[in-house]
């Protein structure tokens, strides 16, 4: 079944790839719906059954005018062989389907130049006779601080100099010892060339990364900085893109945005398709990779990738992304989204250089912090989570928390419609109740106490509550979740989209409007 969507980009692009400390090399992009291909430029031989071959061996013949019309760059001193920068225009015909800009060479009559530097190999070059046998091979990852042409149109123009240095980053043109006396014109067609043999430069697949639960990566693994125009792919099986490189910002974020949509694109579907197996209360309304930041960190590993999920009542926290059922009980960390309370981190309360954050403080209080890798992933998460509890608060209705006040065990009990109902644990007997818009304010000492300050209806007065929990944090989640789900209520546009969600499955989650602002307990600590 096609699933293709408006939102779903394809593009294509050259850009530039480094794989740990190698230079950077030209390939190709091309994003589709569900797969990012990366391609890098080979030569495969195409007379006949096409094959690749590691090496071709060439003969071509000096010409009167122009010499061999082949100019180089490279060589040892940049830990590759000379290579092939340009062809000339006379030499272009016949050289088609031999010799490719980009070509390493390899021998020269015989003679190992491998590990030659780049005047070595010219002055073998200028004493190599009329004739010359190459053996060359197609380097698909030369160094892109040679700059050479991706296509075989540019040219070399010929130059009757013979003598000077010739330097490893400029082209040093192949047309040496011309003898102008010599009045013989060598033909172009009567080279000896590879018999019978016919190459072409293409684009061939390098690397396939499946998009759906890929990952994305502008930071350095494990730490806060993050790569100037520069981000990897990460698949699910752990396939990495190596580091794409781009020439401008504009292009780098064009290109994070448009994967990040395809992924999103297909999450949404796997989660349509998976939510079928699972009862109303169970379904899915959240999937995707964030980035943990570690509680004991060392220098060099301050973050980790985890995968977060909401699924019905809870938030689980994965290494890598669910796929069996026996997957989803095997979980690092699972919490009640009602217990718990996530906070989006403004400018100034970001910890180090990640943007993007946000922190979720458990029902015991602990903080944990995660980064994504755009505003538009933080938007999509932050409505997720409001739309989780809200689904859950209003499935529940109530929750009650044993309690102490006076020295006499009670419970009190949140309640979707009454507000906050405290009751004798032993004979159930309500000692007292408010609504929802009775409570003024409160305060806690961050341990286990909590003192409400509620208006009596009839006299105006502020009565205060105090009572103590062994679960403070997880009855100051709940208040505040009941009070958003209490509000969000108010707000048309939410109770349309939640309807249609609950209706759909759950499957447009970016629609969802919030336009409420959400009343937040005061909690003194």
């Amino acid at each position: 079944m096609d699933f293709k969507t408006s939102n779903e980009e394809t593009k294509t692009g050259i850009y530039l790839m480094q794989e740990g400390n190698e230079e950077p090399f030209n390939i190709r992009l091309h994003l589709a719906k569900d797969i990012l291909t990366i391609q890098e430029q080979d030569v495969i031989c195409v007379s006949g059954e096409p094959f690749y071959s590691s090496e071709r061996t060439v003969t071509i013949r000096r010409q009167t005018i122009g010499g061999f019309g082949l100019s180089i760059k490279g060589g040892a001193e940049h830990k590759i062989p000379v290579v092939i920068s340009k062809i000339s225009k006379e030499q272009k015909a016949e050289l088609s389907g031999l010799l490719f800009i980009g070509d390493g060479i390899l021998q020269i009559n015989g003679i190992n130049v491998r590990r030659y530097r780049h005047e070595e190999v010219v002055q073998v070059l200028r004493n190599a006779g009329e004739e010359v046998t190459l053996t060359v091979s197609f380097l698909k990852k030369t160094p892109a601080f040679l700059k050479l042409p991706l296509c075989e149109d540019c040219i070399c123009i010929p130059s009757d100099q013979s003598s000077g240095t010739s330097s490893p980053l400029c082209d040093s043109g192949l047309h040496l010892n011309y003898h102008p006396n010599n009045t013989d014109t060598l033909s172009c067609s009567s080279w000896p060339t590879s018999p019978g043999l016919r190459w072409e430069k293409r684009w061939v697949d390098l690397r396939l990364i499946p998009l759906l639960h890929s990952r994305l990566s502008q930071y350095i693994p494990g730490s806060d900085v993050c790569r100037k125009n520069a981000f990897q792919v990460i698949a699910v099986d752990g396939v990495c893109s190596g580091v794409i490189q781009f020439p401008t910002a504009e292009d780098c974020l064009d290109w994070l945005q448009a994967i990040a949509s395809n992924i999103s694109c297909l999450t949404k579907h796997n989660v349509k398709k998976i939510n079928r197996n699972f009862p109303v209360n169970q379904q899915i309304i959240y999937m995707g990779w964030v980035d943990e930041k570690e509680q004991d960190s060392v220098q060099d590993r301050m973050y980790s990738p985890k995968f977060l999920a909401l699924r019905g009542s809870s938030l689980f926290k994965f290494s890598a992304p669910p796929v069996t059922t026996w997957d989803w009980t095997r979980a690092e960390k699972s919490f009640t989204v009602y217990e718990i309370m996530c906070k989006i981190l403004k400018d100034n309360d970001l910890l180090d250089k990640r943007k993007h954050c946000f922190s979720v403080q458990t029902e015991g209080g602990e903080d944990m912090f995660f980064s994504v890798e755009l505003d538009c992933e933080l938007l999509i998460w932050e409505k997720a989570f409001q739309m989780a509890t809200f689904l859950e608060v209003e499935r529940i209705q109530c929750k009650t928390y044993a309690c102490i006040m006076e020295s006499h065990l009670m419970g009190l009990t949140i309640d979707f419609s009454m507000g906050f109902v405290c009751f004798d644990a032993a004979s159930k007997a309500v000692l007292w109740r408010y609504k929802f818009s009775q409570l003024k304010g409160s305060s806690d000492d961050g341990k286990s106490k909590i003192k409400f300050l509620f208006q009596n209806q009839d006299s105006k007065s502020i009565e205060a509550k105090e009572l103590e929990f062994s679960n403070l944090f997880a009855v100051l989640h709940c208040i505040h979740a009941f009070f958003a789900a209490k509000v969000a209520c108010l707000d048309p546009m939410f109770v349309e989209s939640q309807g249609t969600a609950t209706t759909t499955g759950i499957s447009s989650l970016a629609t969802i409007s919030f336009n409420s602002q959400t009343p937040k307990l005061k909690y003194a600590t």
